[in-house]
């Protein structure tokens, strides 16, 4: 049987409307890796800080201790 022309495009557009939703999703989940990753590497950046700021005072202590 064949299929009516209205069939066609509705099969068409189902086609396409499935591909843009996988897309979409596909860069949704692009984006949460994304953000995940900049997530960790601020929270890396905000360790490293912190613990060169405790070195950095441990220093400053101990030349303020060394020179009493």
């Amino acid at each position: 049987m064949l299929k009516s022309a209205r069939s066609k495009a509705e099969e068409q557009f189902a086609a396409t409307q499935k591909k843009a939703k996988q897309a979409l999703q596909e860069k949704e989940i692009a984006r949460q890796e994304i953000a995940e990753r900049m997530a960790r590497q601020r929270d890396l950046r905000l360790a490293k800080e912190a613990a060169d700021k405790e070195a950095a005072e441990k220093v400053d202590a101990e030349k303020g201790g060394a020179k009493n």
